[in-house]
C-alpha cells in the first residue's frame, strides 16, 4: 500500500467512525471516548446506552465482495477488543459500575443514488 493509499484509507476510516458516532447519538447513546488505545489494541468508540457502557467496533466496506464489515471481525480481533475494554474498565474510575457490551457498526458504501447503509449489531459478541 502506498503512502497516498494509506492516507486515503485512514481518512475513509475516520469518516466511517464519525458517521457511526452521529448515527448512535441520534439513537440516544452518549459519546464517552473515541479511539481508545492500549497496548492490546484500539476501540473505535466507547458510548453509554442508558446504564450500559458500549464498546463499538466500526467497519466500513466499499463493497461486500469479501463479506460484510461485521463478518471481518475475527476471533483474534474480538480478543483484542475484550482485552482493550478490560484495560479501559480498570483504568477509568467508576466505569466498572456499568454493564458492558460489545456492538458492531457495519457501514456499506452506497452508490450515486443511495446513501451508505449502516447496520448496528448490538451485543455482537460476548466477553
Amino acid at each position: 500500500m502506498t503512502l497516498l493509499q494509506k492516507a486515503k484509507h485512514l481518512l475513509t476510516g475516520e469518516a466511517a467512525e464519525q458517521d457511526a458516532c452521529q448515527f448512535l447519538i441520534k439513537q440516544k447513546l452518549k459519546l464517552v471516548c473515541k479511539n481508545y488505545r492500549s497496548r492490546f489494541g484500539e476501540i473505535d468508540l466507547i458510548m453509554q446506552d442508558q446504564q450500559s457502557l458500549v464498546f463499538i467496533e466500526v467497519r466500513y466496506r466499499k463493497h461486500d465482495r469479501f463479506g460484510s464489515g461485521a463478518e471481518s471481525i475475527t476471533l483474534s480481533k474480538q480478543r483484542k477488543l475484550i482485552k482493550t475494554a478490560s484495560h479501559y474498565l480498570q483504568q477509568t474510575p467508576g466505569a466498572n459500575q456499568l454493564a458492558a457490551r460489545f456492538d458492531v457498526i457495519s457501514i456499506s458504501a452506497g452508490n450515486k443514488s443511495q446513501q451508505s447503509k449502516i447496520d448496528w449489531i448490538k451485543n455482537a459478541f460476548q466477553a
